[in-house]
């Protein structure tokens, strides 16, 4: 009998931790106990609906066993050079009109399903074309809250102590909200909420939630609609 070959470690973040099963599957697991059903769900309700996702093979517990994608991460691109912050911003753009025009998972009522966390490091840009992970936060909702949070995620970015990150978040910032289809500024103060219950964010994050919200503002401001 052929001994099994551990998981090769690939990813850590904040909450969880990827690793290589083989040549075509990935698993992810949580630090701590959730239940990835529900995230599983969204996945599987996108992918019905021909949106690009990894595909998954099982969820149990804290575990997502997902098809394993190759190239490197919209973010990863941006900093090495290989994309610029405008095309960067019109397919996050285009990927939110995209989600938010499926149908919804609770009848004919006006919510979609949104991503809550899309940004360059949750797009892959694989040989198939961009893929959307990392679906933890998903939940049913107004598309503009989807909208909203993207853009305060570039805004707070912005104001990284990492130069070359800030600078690529606070190039996007601007392009993104010209670019999206809805209004990123309606529930901008319901998402500064919505981050406060963030337990990963530091106390400077928190303290930044105001401005980068300002920053959102002006950038819709600036815009001409």
């Amino acid at each position: 009998m052929a001994t099994p070959v551990p998981p090769v470690p690939l990813a850590s973040g904040r909450d969880a931790e990827v690793f290589a099963l083989d040549d075509h599957r990935v698993l992810r697991r949580y630090r701590n106990f959730c239940d990835t059903a529900s995230e599983a769900a969204a996945m599987a309700h996108a992918a019905r609906h021909g949106y690009p996702v990894p595909e998954v093979h099982r969820a149990q517990g804290r575990e997502l066993e997902m098809e394993r994608l190759y190239g490197p991460t919209m973010l990863d691109a941006s900093l090495d050079g290989l994309i610029s912050p405008e095309e960067s911003s019109r397919i996050l753009a285009e990927l939110h009109e995209r989600l938010h025009a499926l149908p919804g998972r609770k009848g004919s009522g006006q919510d979609r399903l949104l991503h809550m966390d899309l940004h360059p490091g949750n797009v892959v840009l694989a040989p198939r074309g961009p893929v959307v992970i990392d679906w933890t936060n998903a939940r049913d909702g107004a598309p503009d809250l989807d909208l909203a949070l993207t853009a305060l995620l570039l805004a707070l970015t912005g104001d990284s102590t990492d130069p070359p990150l800030a600078g690529l978040a606070e190039a996007c910032l601007a392009p993104y909200v010209g670019h999206v289809k809805g209004d990123p500024t309606r529930l901008i103060d319901e998402v500064v909420t919505l981050r406060s219950d963030d337990p990963n964010l530091t106390p400077e994050e928190i303290a930044l939630r105001p401005r980068a919200a300002d920053l959102v503002r002006k950038a819709w401001a600036a815009q001409v609609h």
